[in-house]
């Protein structure tokens, strides 16, 4: 903040100066440090790089159950991850709205699980969908009858194959619904302790947005951590079988062999006044031989000859690359 000073003022400094007696305000224009805060109480077991392959699994799971339920409901139905974060199995369990269905899944071949749950207003919707009708808005809460649980059943089903199929493809693991609950924050599907990623999606019918979450305790995938987070793949490709497997499948491959005597470059009107009879000089030396090409890489010299009535040549040795 600036001022302007009267000659009085002007003058008292400028005497104040001649006896070094200069106000000090370095402490009012002195930062303040910075602090930030860290909640020691929140995980981070999964890495950024697990949970970004994680995401982008999840977002070809919206696309295809999204494709799959709207074929089935007959109504047009999007998908979407819209949110990330870890917690505890217990605090996650707390942040699921309190209108929910669950169902635990059950992984193989790790005999863990997982936690799929979907807001009452979505299951409702698509109760409706699925027997016909053509709602407007979600119906009023209610108690779900015996159907209602037979279809409710149904939904996290379909829902649970199509996530099975993209999941078997990160992690190698198959995932199983199991029992459809309305109390999902008392499901003991882990330690209250277990560090979970807990992925928020966005399901949108008929201009209506109800969400969905998948709660991954780190123990569900710990057996395939380094697959999930792609250090498999790098492990294999240092493995000397991998290596071996490769050689032996290319080993079989064909490539065309040629012997070629030399080379020379004219300009296209010597090339269309050549005639029978004409001496064209290469630019390699007659005691040079011939050089073997695989394909369109020359590989060896070698010395032209025949082997019964066939044209041959005979390996002279290795062409160094230049």
């Amino acid at each position: 903040m600036s001022e302007i000073l009267t000659n009085d003022q002007i003058a008292a400094l400028v005497e104040a100066a001649k006896h070094g007696e200069l106000p000090d305000d370095s402490a009012a224009t002195r930062r303040g440090r910075r602090l930030k805060t860290v909640d020691f109480a929140r995980p981070t077991k999964f890495t950024s790089e697990q949970e970004r392959r994680i995401v982008r699994t999840l977002d070809m799971f919206c696309q295809t159950a999204a494709a799959r339920l709207t074929a089935e409901l007959r109504v047009p139905l999007e998908l979407e991850v819209i949110n990330t974060t870890q917690l505890t199995w217990s605090a996650a369990q707390q942040q699921l709205p309190p209108a929910s269905l669950g169902t635990p899944l059950e992984v193989a071949p790790h005999d863990t699980r997982m936690l799929m749950t979907a807001e009452l207003p979505f299951v409702l919707m698509a109760i409706e969908y699925l027997l016909g009708g053509a709602p407007e808005r979600p119906p009023r809460q209610r108690k779900l009858s015996e159907i209602d649980w037979v279809l409710s059943k149904r939904l996290f089903e379909t829902l649970t194959t199509q996530l099975s199929i993209v999941w078997q493809d990160l992690a190698g693991q198959t995932l199983a619904a199991q029992e459809v609950d309305s109390h999902v924050e008392g499901m003991q599907v882990a330690a209250i302790s277990e560090p979970t990623l807990t992925i928020t999606l966005e399901s949108r019918i008929n201009r209506h947005s109800s969400t969905l979450a998948l709660l991954i305790p780190w123990v569900s995938i710990d057996p395939v951590a380094d697959q999930i987070a792609g250090r498999d793949l790098r492990t294999r490709a240092d493995d000397p079988r991998a290596a071996a497997l490769v050689q032996a499948a290319l080993s079989g491959a064909h490539v065309t062999m040629r012997a070629e005597v030399g080379s020379v470059e004219m300009a296209i009107d010597d090339v269309l006044g050549l005639a029978p009879g004409d001496l064209v000089k290469l630019s390699s030396l007659a005691a040079d031989g011939v050089v073997v090409y695989a394909e369109d890489v020359p590989i060896h010299h070698a010395q032209p000859g025949r082997s019964g009535a066939r044209r041959a040549v005979q390996i002279v040795d290795r062409r160094e690359q230049s």
